[in-house]
This record gives C-alpha cells, structure tokens and sequence, in this order.
C-alpha cells in the first residue's frame, strides 16, 4: 500500500547507479496507461530485483529483519531462507492503472480491489511496506490493530515514527494522528542503511516492531476508547481516501 503518489516506482540500475523508475508515463492520460509494454516492465521489475540483491544493504536489511522477527520463528525460517511467496503478498495504490495491475499480477502478486485505507487487520504474523506513505496511512493500521496482541504480530518497513513526530507540530500530531503519537515512545525502530545513490529511493526508512514487553509500558487505558481516525483537521492527508478515488 502508499500514499498519493502518480505512479508506483523501484530503483533500477542505470550506468553504475539506481534511479527510480516510473512505470506509467502521466496519471492523467488513462491511454497511456492501458498500453504498458507488460512483457517489458515484467523483465525490467525482475531484473531490478536482481541488481538489489546484489547491493552491500541487502544482507543488512535481512539481518535488520530477522532481528525485528526475534520470536516469530515464521517469520525468521522465511527472511533468513528469502522465501517469502509472491502470492503471498498482497499490494495496492488508488492509481495503480490496469495495465500496472497486469503486470503485478503477471509477477504473482495479489492485487487488493478495495482501497482499505490501510485498516488492514492482522491474524497473523505480517509484514506491511509503506515506503513515504502517508502518516494517516501508518495511523490507520494502528488503529485497526490497537491491541497488544495484533501489534506484536507486526512488522513495518516504513517512514521512521520518530521522524514524522519531529517534523511535526506536537499539537497536531497528538491531535490527528493520536495512535503513532501514543506508540511512537515504547515501538522498537532500527533504521535501515541507505546508499548514498538510492537516497531518494530509501530514505527515513525504518524497521519498526512492537515488542510485548515495551506495549505492557504503557497504561491500561490506553487499549481502551479508541476511536476511528477522521482527520477533519487535515487539510493535506497525504493519502487518497476510498471516497475520493475517481
């Protein structure tokens, strides 16, 4: 799942360095969009794949995922031996095109219909990637898993929670994003390693966990009274709501 953006992008390899690489020409031309070169973008997805996994971070994020999955034995069998399926993923962006959703497919990834507005809850250990989403993207999931049992079976690789809090007002962040402001003090982050190439790519990225014993800090009442977000006070959400999606 992310945010507003026009288009879903991935680093490829170009002249001894990564760039981004869009894969639809103009969010506001739906012909362009239909007629992607599906077969071409597939080879290009694959061969991206394999140029990061050949990259010095690759091992250190593994090792910062397998650190994060301390106690989830799933989870360590499957990051360490990299076998996480493809059908197991599940992705979506309210501007993906079709033709961006055919190659995803094509890949073997499941591609959601419903923009959840990430109020995915969990009944099993999962990993969600939010790379620079929204912050009302990253409160919703907390929202929608607000209890100490669904948030230790989670792991975000995402924007640092620390960081958004600093680039905020505390005012409003302790007003419209309440669930990272509350969790922000006892979830665990380790921040992921980027090169200096790919810094637009993977910036601010975190991995963040949320440990048993760190949630059992905070008070009782915390778990309780937990309101939808509504985020009336938002001029600028940062995501595309289900009711705005054209």
């Amino acid at each position: 799942m992310s945010g507003d953006s026009e288009g879903w992008q991935v680093a490829r390899r170009r002249k001894g360095k990564f760039e981004k690489m869009k894969l639809q020409v103009s969010s506001d031309d739906p012909n362009i969009q239909e007629h992607l070169d599906v077969d071409k973008i597939e080879k290009r997805l694959r061969q991206t794949v394999s140029d990061l996994t050949c990259e010095a971070f690759y091992e250190k994020w593994k090792d910062e995922l397998l650190m994060a999955a301390l106690g989830i034995q799933q989870f360590q069998e499957k990051i360490r031996d990299a076998q996480i399926e493809l059908s197991d993923c599940l992705v979506f962006d309210p501007v993906f095109s079709s033709g961006e959703k055919d190659v995803l497919k094509r890949i073997g990834l499941t591609v959601l219909t419903e923009n959840e507005e990430g109020k995915r809850q969990v009944d099993k250990p999962t990993i969600f990637y939010l790379m620079h989403c929204g912050k009302a993207l990253y409160n919703n999931l907390l929202w929608k898993n607000w209890s100490k049992h669904c948030l230790t079976e989670i792991i975000i690789i995402g924007n640092s929670f620390c960081s958004m809090k600093e680039r905020t007002i505390d005012r409003e962040f302790n007003r419209d994003y309440s669930y990272i402001s509350q969790i922000t003090a006892v979830c665990k982050e380790s921040l992921l390693p980027c090169p200096s190439h790919m810094i637009d790519v993977f910036s601010d990225t975190a991995v963040i966990t949320f440990p048993t014993g760190s949630l059992n800090e905070l008070s009782e009442s915390t778990w309780v009274n937990t309101p939808e977000p509504q985020y009336e006070h938002c001029a600028d959400l940062e995501i595309v709501c289900k009711d705005q999606q054209r």
